[in-house]
């Protein structure tokens, strides 16, 4: 008995960031490239010269009227992107954001406690979180947290500047202060 043959589903051609060499359906292409001239080139002109330098025809503006084209080994153009996209994340600083919270009865011992941590947060170049949580019948008191929070801020103006007025937001009023530049 012969067994019988599953119907799979055909290969895909397996999607490239870029079209190149005969993807490519435009009939004019912008050429650009280290042995050529910069210029305007038909497609067939464009697939010539690549197969005589003996790279790749790599579309790398494609919403550019004609679409730009650059003659290039597709392989080393990928790697060379790859690692200057990895050496741009690497420069990026990510700011974190490190709370700290009160309550309205915070005391002042407590508040030079949270402030020297504050201080802290601020010369690593993080921003601060600052929030009253109010519980019960503690919100009745919301010029008491505005007051604490105002305080601390004031405290902070040396290392860091307030960047908006405390603002409620449920049952915590909440403001922000970004570290100042070096």
């Amino acid at each position: 008995m012969i067994p019988k043959r599953r119907n799979f589903p055909p290969i895909k051609k397996k999607q490239t960031e870029h079209r190149l060499n005969k993807d490519i359906t435009v009939a004019e292409v912008r050429l650009v490239g280290e042995e050529i001239e910069p210029g305007v080139y038909s497609i067939q002109k464009a697939l010539e010269l690549a197969k005589e330098l003996e790279v790749d025809l790599v579309e790398i503006s494609p919403k550019a009227v004609p679409p730009v084209c650059r003659l290039v080994d597709y392989n080393k153009f990928l790697y060379v992107k790859k690692k200057k996209d990895k050496e741009i994340k690497a420069k990026q600083k990510k700011t974190e954001v490190k709370e700290i919270r009160f309550t309205p009865n915070t005391d002042d011992h407590d508040l030079g406690f949270k402030l020297k941590h504050a201080i802290s947060f601020l010369q690593e170049g993080s921003k601060v979180k600052i929030y009253v949580q109010f519980r019960g019948r503690a919100i009745q008191f919301k010029d008491r947290g505005e007051l604490v929070l105002l305080q601390f801020a004031d405290a902070l103006k040396e290392y860091g500047s307030l960047e908006a007025m405390p603002n409620l937001e449920g049952k915590k009023m909440i403001a922000y202060i970004a570290p100042k530049k070096k």
